[in-house]
């Protein structure tokens, strides 16, 4: 077949002279890395937040203060520290801080609600929490109060308003600051205050496998999962952005992905820390918003769901000239139709370069390099997903576990340096999805003869809407606690914005009644909204199998 190996090495020899094939990490740490750039030039301008620039030496200073005080306050290495925020500035300067004392940083979606909160809290054990401080009030102090069983020693606080000077009422407009509750300190007083004094160290030296980010996913069992995430996972896979993507000094990082999800976290904050590039930060995604930043900070380079993408086109308000900064556009995280590409193209004279990866794989691990257009299957329309990256190796396998011929379709399995560690205090799961070295996907697809992966469905009942994963077992435990449900089941049903939404299968109890709207808000109050069922159907009864299992292929039929 030609493709023996599966991975990168091949297409590269035959499309793409100039890509490395294999790099060897110049730094162990992203710590280790961002230093050398603060030694190189401290007054280069590191992160922008709404008009606010904050150097490197900044940057490095706000992040020793926080590291004192955390050491202060007895957190020690191997020690979690969770980040409970948007795409703030205190988002990296707790990274930083953490990984200064060899500490592991857990990243929690800001959508969570407090039984989502609760289980990360207490499965990784977490010593230190830094919140957004209308988040610490409505989520955190409210469950601190009902569960005398989380403690969190340690606690900081920031406001969205910290450190910026626009003050856009479109993502800031209802922030206030509040004042830090008892116990609580706040993080930009602290940062105010705080001498600036080199940072402790963690002793001995931070190892390379050593783990820096408990990175939460539902994988494909429905119950969170821990995925360990190491130094030298982190620092390879921002080297993907950087030796691939061309990322360097002088590049402008749009942080268009949440900095709480894997994307985020790699391809905008580790990147900037490994090359120097400037990481513009605001908030949390607004179309008209990002699309001012875009004309005030004129990026080289971003990343986002495709929908971000969709929702800067539906305002209408791209103008010519808008997008003549950016060098590369990639999206990950949700599936991209060639008609959105081309849309997209059309109107900013851009093309969008898809890159796939998974929490699991610290981000990427698959990209379209950047100069090449992907490839469109004939057969089910699908754009590819691209080419294994640097010391990858990527194959399709078949029911049997054996390599899948050209075009045959298989589920993706893939090793390399951006792989995880494993799940953490879960070595059971660690082996079902690493029997034998190789991360297994879920994901089903086929490579065809020029070396070009593609994807065609999914192992699992997983819900991909918008880039977040939606486990239906979850949602369908939350719609079980509304006291008119007899029945439920959850399916993923076609959406032409978000790739996919959730839809819910409903009956009722006799002599109860509950209307569609109703649902839909009760399960709002207790979960994440991407995961709130945009739709419910009511059904006298769930189709069932002889066993009374319910058969969410036939639902999912319906929807």
């Amino acid at each position: 077949m030609g493709f023996s190996s599966y991975d990168s090495r091949p297409w590269l020899a035959r499309y793409a002279d100039g890509y490395p094939t294999h790099i060897k990490p110049r730094v162990s740490t992203l710590v280790e890395a961002f230093s050398t750039l603060v030694q190189q030039g401290p007054d280069y301008p590191q992160m922008d937040y709404f008009g606010t620039v904050t150097s490197r030496a900044q940057l490095d200073a706000h992040a020793n203060v926080m590291a004192a005080f955390l050491l202060e306050q007895g957190f020690t290495r191997g020690d979690r520290l969770a980040i409970y925020a948007q795409n703030n500035p205190a988002f990296v300067v707790a990274l930083l801080a953490t990984w200064k004392l060899g500490g592991i940083a857990v990243a929690i979606n800001p959508m969570n609600k407090g039984r989502e909160l609760a289980y990360v809290l207490k499965d990784a054990d977490i010593k230190a929490l830094v919140a957004l401080d209308t988040l610490y009030v409505e989520v955190v102090q409210p469950l601190l109060e009902a569960d005398p069983h989380i403690t969190l020693p340690i606690r900081l606080t920031f406001s969205a308003l910290d450190g910026q000077s626009l003050n856009d009422a479109r993502v800031l407009g209802t922030a206030t600051r509040l004042d830090a509750p008892s116990g609580v300190q706040d993080l930009q007083a602290l940062l105010s205050n705080g001498e600036q004094a080199p940072a402790p160290r963690a002793t001995p030296e931070i190892q390379p496998d050593d783990v820096a980010l408990l990175a939460y996913t539902s994988g494909t069992t429905g119950e969170p999962k821990g995925a360990m995430l190491t130094h030298y996972n982190l620092v390879a896979n921002a080297m993907t952005y950087e030796s691939w993507v061309g990322l360097g000094p002088d590049d402008v990082n749009l942080c268009i992905a949440p900095l709480f999800h894997i994307t985020g976290m790699v391809a905008h904050a580790a990147a900037s820390l490994l090359t120097g590039s400037l990481l513009v930060l605001t908030h949390r995604f607004h179309a008209e918003t990002m699309l001012e930043a875009i004309r005030r900070t004129r990026p080289t380079y971003t990343i986002g769901a495709i929908t971000a993408f969709i929702s800067m086109m539906n305002t209408g308000q791209i103008q010519p000239g808008d997008f003549d900064s950016f060098k590369v556009i990639q999206s990950g995280g949700a599936p991209v139709s060639a008609a959105i590409t081309e849309q997209f193209e059309k109107l900013t004279g851009h093309y969008i370069h898809n890159a796939y990866g998974m929490t699991e794989t610290s981000s990427v691990s698959l990209i379209v390099p950047s100069g090449r257009r992907a490839p469109v299957d004939e057969a089910s329309s699908a754009l590819s997903i691209g080419v294994p990256v640097f010391g990858t190796t990527v194959r399709i396998i078949n029911e049997a576990g054996e390599a899948a011929a050209i075009g045959e379709i298989g589920e993706l399995v893939k090793k390399g340096p951006q792989v995880m560690k494993g799940y953490w205090n879960k070595p059971e799961a660690t082996e079902a999805a690493m029997p034998d070295g190789f991360l297994r996907s879920g994901d089903v697809g086929f490579m065809d003869a020029d070396g070009w992966f593609f994807l065609v469905d999914r192992k699992t009942d997983m819900i991909n809407a918008g880039g977040y994963k939606v486990w239906p077992r979850e949602v369908e435990d939350v719609m079980y606690g509304h006291p008119a449900v007899r029945e439920v089941a959850i399916v993923g049903m076609p959406d032409d914005y978000r790739g996919e939404t959730v839809k819910a299968f409903v009956s009722l109890k006799e002599d109860n009644g509950a209307s569609e709207a109703e649902l839909i808000a009760f399960a709002r109050t207790h979960m994440s909204s991407y995961k709130v069922p945009r739709f419910v159907e009511f059904l006298d009864e769930l189709p069932k199998t002889n066993t009374g299992k319910i058969l969410r292929r036939e639902l999912k039929a319906l929807a």
